[in-house]
């Protein structure tokens, strides 16, 4: 029963420091990572020399009478919460001894006593001389509690060990905190308090040394199994179970020792100085310890550009002067100079998008003359030509849409599909009302002029969504530039024009097709 008490204080304990680990921020949220992630586990083990202070104490800096040197070791895994705060679990075992002629004539040793705490840390180092000073050095000051188990006798002095005048090894010695079974041993268990500080050196990415002083007090004055009175009193041995205080303070005791420290983590490494001597950190090369490093030394600094750094911006983003062929069309065919593949085309030739000249009337009449039957209905094209930036059909594309109303009055079983595009140069919403208002003038055309079944013509109107080419360029946008006919199947309830690509938008954004079909006329 008494080591199941003893295990479950030490739980309770470990459960403590995850808890504090735990109510820190997250990784997700810490504030001091921030983009760059950082090493904050370290372990440490320290041997130390070991030194008890109370009334079996004769001097406090040397060696009484039949005393000798003790130690211990020490064991912490820390975890540091910023720059200046940590916390650390904390593990210590050793020995104590100590005499006093005057009053006691007796010496006392407790071997092989156990102790465990839990310690809260600040580092003082970036406090006093900031980040970038003594770079390499961390000191801290702590303090914590927790709790001792030790097991002590008192002896006779000038008689070694042979003559014990009392011991710890007692129900009666457990009574103010508990006690512990061990080695058929009986151990008492106090609260103790530890304050101390340490000095650590950063040698490498992985290790550091230091030293380390400890104070411990412990609440009770029988780890050397005696309570001070007067300095004329006697010591009253018989009463040492009684739960009285004497005069003399709380014992104590204390550490001076050695650590070796191992920085837990990935990809460890450590602030480095340049050629003109100022401390250089690189996140890409690795982790840096939250011991030593300030995360506002990870972010790089905003960049401010000089006046020639903007002039060179906006040199570099000033757009290209506007080629004057833009403008102009030499030739007269709709097409400008520009995007003219063919810029001297004879007055009223029938041209593509790209100013091509077009022979389409010998094509039309080559179909009607063949007379195809009538579930065969061939896809067409056709370029309807318009003054520039308006619906007005010109005189030569109006011999096209004759020569489109005869080709459908023998052709019942086949209808036209009327399809507007435009380039990207104006906005969206411009381009569309464009394309939509050619094709219908289109439309008006063919139900004016003889075409028996208007219910035959079919619109639509893409404005700039459906390109066959790029926009980039000026190849590109002259066969964007297109008002097109297709003759298609009557069966055919949609045009099956290609979907082309589109460029700069995404497909979320494409309106939906168009189509109209008219009302017949009454």
């Amino acid at each position: 029963m008494k080591k199941i008490n003893l295990l479950s204080t030490l739980f309770l304990l470990s459960l403590a420091v995850a808890k504090t680990n735990a109510q820190s921020p997250s990784p997700k949220n810490a504030g001091y990572e921030g983009p760059n992630k950082l090493n904050t586990w370290a372990l440490t083990i320290t041997p130390a020399l070991t030194q008890f202070y109370g009334d079996l104490r004769q001097y406090d800096f040397k060696l009484g009478p039949e005393e000798h040197l003790t130690g211990g070791l020490g064991l912490a895994l820390h975890k540091q919460v910023t720059p200046i705060f940590g916390a650390s679990l904390n593990f210590w075992t050793g020995n104590l001894n100590g005499s006093k002629e005057r009053i006691y004539n007796a010496h006392f040793e407790s071997k092989g006593f156990l102790q465990t705490t839990i310690n809260a840390h600040a580092n003082l180092k970036p406090i006093l001389f900031g980040y970038n000073k003594l770079k390499r050095w961390k000191w801290d000051v702590y303090a914590g509690y927790g709790y001792m188990w030790f097991n002590s006798r008192v002896y006779r002095l000038g008689t070694g060990k042979s003559v014990e005048l009392i011991r710890t090894n007692t129900n009666r010695s457990s009574k103010t905190a508990g006690e512990w079974e061990r080695d058929g041993s009986t151990y008492t268990r106090e609260i103790v308090f530890p304050i101390g500080s340490a000095i650590h050196f950063e040698a490498s990415p992985r290790i550091d040394i230091g030293l380390d002083f400890t104070l411990n007090h412990v609440n009770t004055e029988k780890l050397d199994v005696t309570y001070g009175g007067g300095g004329s009193e006697q010591y009253p041995r018989q009463d040492i179970w009684l739960f009285r205080k004497g005069d003399s303070k709380l014992d104590k005791w204390g550490s001076v020792g050695l650590s070796l420290t191992y920085k837990i983590g990935k990809n460890a490494v450590m602030a480095k100085k340049d050629a003109k001597g100022n401390w250089v950190h690189d996140p890409a090369k690795g982790r840096y310890h939250l011991r030593y490093t300030n995360p506002l030394d990870l972010i790089a600094p905003p960049y401010n550009p000089t006046m020639n750094d903007a002039d060179s911006i906006a040199k570099a983003n000033m757009p290209k002067p506007v080629d004057p062929r833009l403008f102009t069309d030499t030739d007269g065919d709709g097409v400008a100079d520009l995007f003219d593949k063919e810029p001297n085309t004879p007055t009223n030739s029938i041209v593509s998008g790209g100013g091509v000249a077009m022979d389409l009337e010998k094509y039309v009449k080559d179909i009607i003359a063949k007379n195809l039957p009538k579930e065969e209905c061939e896809a067409m094209f056709g370029n309807i030509e318009f003054d520039t930036d308006k619906a007005i059909i010109k005189d030569p594309s109006q011999q096209i849409l004759k020569q489109v109303i005869d080709l459908l009055n023998v052709r019942p079983n086949c209808r036209a599909v009327i399809v507007g595009h435009t380039d990207a140069r104006a906005s969206d919403n411009y381009n569309f009302q464009l394309s939509k208002r050619r094709v219908e003038a289109a439309k008006r055309y063919l139900i004016r002029n003889g075409m028996q079944d208007p219910s035959r013509v079919l619109v639509e109107y893409y404005g700039e969504l459906r390109p066959v080419s790029d926009n980039k360029s000026v190849e590109g946008m002259s066969r964007n530039r297109r008002v097109e006919i297709r003759i298609l199947p009557m069966n055919s309830i949609r045009s099956s024009y290609p979907a082309g690509f589109r460029t700069g938008k995404k497909k979320d954004q494409e309106p939906s097709k168009v189509a109209k079909e008219p009302k017949k006329k009454k």
